[in-house]
């Protein structure tokens, strides 16, 4: 019942919300005991942890940008309800992803306007942390975090100190993995992202550690799928990972102990077909994988970063690919950056929808990975 009144179709006073709150509490404490101690936490709550790519301008209502960004908060109660607002209108939504108790629980769809998600219920009057996490990458529009109800929200038992940054592409992002709403071929390209069981996420739970992703789909580093540019270096030092240079991703935004760039797969792609795509430029390609490890170096001058071929690759195009990582770790061990390396995945995970690798090729990829990280990282 009471969900029905906070559930709204359209964008609406956020201070008229809170009054609404506090006028039916006491209305219903008869009716149903437990929604006497119901309280809305707002978004600024120094309870709530976030990690991502996020837009925290308005502390009332940060946008949740890339892949994989995530909400994670331990509530008192026996069910949790969130407010989220799709960035695009109808047809345009997004999904998120939600972890209760360390246990994954499913995607939901994020449909135009705000609304109000019922994350859990029938809990039990005990302490739970749950985590959601946006499922669909950035080009798919932001959400607005607008707060959560629950019995009362605590702090977290602990903080993540471990911190990896993915940087890469369609398959980073947890492109068309998931086949649980939609089969392949079928409906939206994004109907099938699942960020939360994509490597990346998955290895960083394993290891437990915080990630964030920054990755788009179809990117390359000289050239894209389906066009010769501009690529992802050209995006990357921007928030929103697209042609808005108004909002940074500034340098002291994450500070990872590992980066790992999972880029070259659409370099080394046919494309579709649409215009007369040469044969990759191996020259101009490892000087810009060169320049943007560079970069990324620059950026953070102590971390880790390990170079990862392209999981869909196997045969000659897989050990072409490896020579160009091989170039390229050289020329920085050359320089004595001893914090620079490569892996090369010994499968061939394409087993998703459009060549991507499935959820179960994921999870094959973070076990390759695992004991390669754990050996470079000391975790």
């Amino acid at each position: 019942m009471l969900y029905l009144l906070f559930e709204m179709k359209y964008r609406k006073s956020y201070t008229a919300l809170i009054l609404i709150t506090h006028l039916i509490i006491p209305s219903m404490a008869q009716e149903n005991p437990d929604q006497l101690i119901l309280t809305y936490s707002t978004p600024d709550s120094k309870e709530i942890y976030y990690s991502g790519r996020i837009d925290f301008s308005d502390p009332q209502a940060p946008k949740l940008i890339s892949a994989g960004a995530y909400i994670k908060i331990k509530f008192q109660g026996s069910f949790c309800k969130v407010l989220l607002t799709n960035q695009f209108n109808d047809p345009a939504y997004n999904y998120i992803s939600i972890e209760l108790d360390g246990k994954y629980q499913g995607r939901k769809r994020v449909s135009e306007g705000m609304h109000e998600y019922l994350l859990a219920e029938n809990l039990g009057d005990g302490q739970h942390t749950i985590l959601l996490c946006k499922a669909t990458e950035a080009a798919t529009g932001y959400l607005e975090f607008r707060g959560i109800h629950c019995a009362g929200i605590l702090p977290l038992d602990e903080i993540p100190e471990r911190k990896i940054e993915y940087i890469g592409n369609s398959i980073t992002c947890g492109a068309e993995m998931d086949t649980s709403y939609y089969p392949c071929n079928s409906d939206q390209y994004h109907d099938r992202h699942n960020a939360y069981l994509a490597y990346g996420p998955s290895l960083a739970r394993e290891l437990n550690a915080d990630w964030v992703l920054s990755s788009v789909s179809g990117m390359g580093l000289i050239r894209n799928w389906n066009d010769e540019g501009p690529a992802f270096p050209e995006f990357y030092d921007y928030l929103y990972l697209n042609n808005d240079t108004s909002v940074l991703w500034e340098p002291d935004s994450y500070d990872p102990q590992l980066v790992t760039l999972c880029l070259g797969t659409n370099d080394n792609s046919e494309g579709d077909g649409s215009y007369d795509r040469q044969p990759l430029d191996s020259t101009r390609f490892i000087k810009a994988y060169i320049d943007f490890v560079g970069r990324i170096r620059k950026r953070y001058p102590d971390a880790m970063i390990c170079l990862l071929t392209s999981p869909v690759f196997d045969g000659e195009t897989r050990e072409r690919f490896t020579r160009y990582q091989s170039e390229t770790v050289a020329h920085f061990q050359d320089k004595g950056d001893r914090n620079l390396y490569s892996f090369t995945f010994s499968g061939h995970y394409n087993h998703g929808c459009t060549g991507h690798p499935s959820v179960e090729d994921h999870k094959n990829m973070k076990n390759e990975l695992l004991p390669f990280i754990k050996q470079l990282m000391n975790w």
